[in-house]
């Protein structure tokens, strides 16, 4: 894969799902359609609620938190005011819910997050919050039969848990065939390179940080 492609700032590696408007490489959508019918045998509406996100549209949540005009929370869902921390501090609350740009996982067309329109009650809205995944919640059903069945597919869930970096999501799918190889070519260097160049906020203590960022919120992840 390209740098370009690893960081999000080309779309050549994708190709379309079913579902308009979401796009994987090849590989990971075949592998996809093939858990989606396995999913539709056992009663399931398995849906993309996000594939690919390019480092643009990455750069504008990113900038939208840490200047305070989108919502920004802590680790227990509680609003924060962003504009009040320190600028390390304000980076590792974003961090931990959302990828710094040119290195979401979503760049790769490997990664997706997952639901099942179905299951959501009527004038129901998708929040994408684990409690939704879990015990009691709409789409626990759907989240059990993906413990036994994604890996057979080749996904894995790489927020399975809470490791002390990126925030619990039981609705992320990763395409294992292609992203270990990803995320092993993913660098700091790579990175700061694409940083510099562009207008992401904060970027003076992100370059800083960013041996902190790839330790704690990239390389740390759950593999099984």
């Amino acid at each position: 894969m390209t740098p370009e492609a690893l960081l999000g700032l080309t779309e050549e590696h994708l190709v379309a799902l079913a579902e308009p408007g979401h796009r994987l490489q090849p590989e990971a959508a075949a592998a996809f359609a093939a858990l989606q019918a396995a999913a539709a045998g056992a009663g399931f509406t398995l849906a993309p609620a996000s594939s690919f996100r390019g480092f643009e549209r990455q750069m504008l949540i990113w900038n939208g938190k840490f200047e305070g005009s989108r919502p920004l929370l802590d680790a227990d869902s509680q609003p924060l005011d962003a504009l009040a921390l320190a600028e390390p501090e304000r980076i590792r609350a974003i961090l931990h819910w959302s990828a710094l740009p040119g290195t979401s996982r979503h760049h790769w067309g490997t990664d997706l997050d997952v639901y099942d329109p179905a299951l959501l009650p009527v004038g129901g809205t998708l929040r994408l919050e684990p409690w939704e995944y879990d015990e009691g919640g709409y789409f626990y059903p759907l989240s059990r039969w993906l413990d036994a069945n994604m890996a057979h597919f080749g996904f894995f869930r790489p927020f399975r848990r809470d490791t002390g970096g990126v925030a619990v999501e039981p609705w992320h799918l990763s395409y294992r065939p292609l992203a270990g190889a990803c995320a092993a070519a993913l660098t700091p260097a790579l990175v700061a390179e694409a940083i510099k160049a562009r207008p992401v906020a904060g970027k003076t203590h992100i370059l800083k940080l960013l041996d902190e960022i790839f330790a704690r919120y990239i390389r740390n992840i759950t593999e099984d």
